[in-house]
């Protein structure tokens, strides 16, 4: 099976991201994978602090990543795995995209702010032509209306 890998993160345009992944993923037979990436602690040396801030990330991870498998298994039929890495994002995309074979096509949210695509976009796609997959980046200001006829 061919999954669809979306990172989830705090980003607005992520739920676009997540809804292209959903969709495509439902109309061609494939998965979802929701990959979400906890930044390194800037305070390790406080172990205590340290570990109970990356469960309270974790927290928010899963109940985020709820949300979004409801809609996608009852809007779309699809029902998500979620991935958790712990380091850089580009570094844990990349790593996780070499562990899953079954990964097809990594799927990025663009800011709609007019400032640039936003940070995730500009380094993926800095090093897009040596990634294991293509990559589809999905603009951040797309109506669900527009995804639906695209995807």
């Amino acid at each position: 099976m061919r999954k669809f890998l979306v990172v989830l993160d705090d980003s607005r345009e992520c739920l676009n991201a997540m809804r292209f992944a959903a969709m495509r993923a439902s109309k061609s037979g494939g998965g979802v994978a929701i990959l979400s990436i906890i930044a390194p602690e800037e305070f390790n040396h406080w172990i205590g602090i340290g570990d109970i801030m990356r469960e309270e990330a974790r927290e928010r991870i899963h109940a985020h990543f709820e949300v979004f498998a409801k809609w996608m298994r009852d809007k779309q039929g699809v029902d998500p795995e979620l991935v958790i890495r712990e380091g850089d994002s580009v570094q844990e995309i990349l790593a996780h995209v070499n562990d899953d074979p079954e990964i097809g096509l990594l799927v990025l949210g663009a800011a709609a702010d007019g400032k640039g695509p936003g940070p995730l976009v500009t380094q993926m796609t800095r090093s897009a032509g040596s990634l294991p997959v293509p990559v589809t980046v999905v603009p951040g200001d797309l109506s669900k209306e527009r995804l639906e006829a695209i995807t």
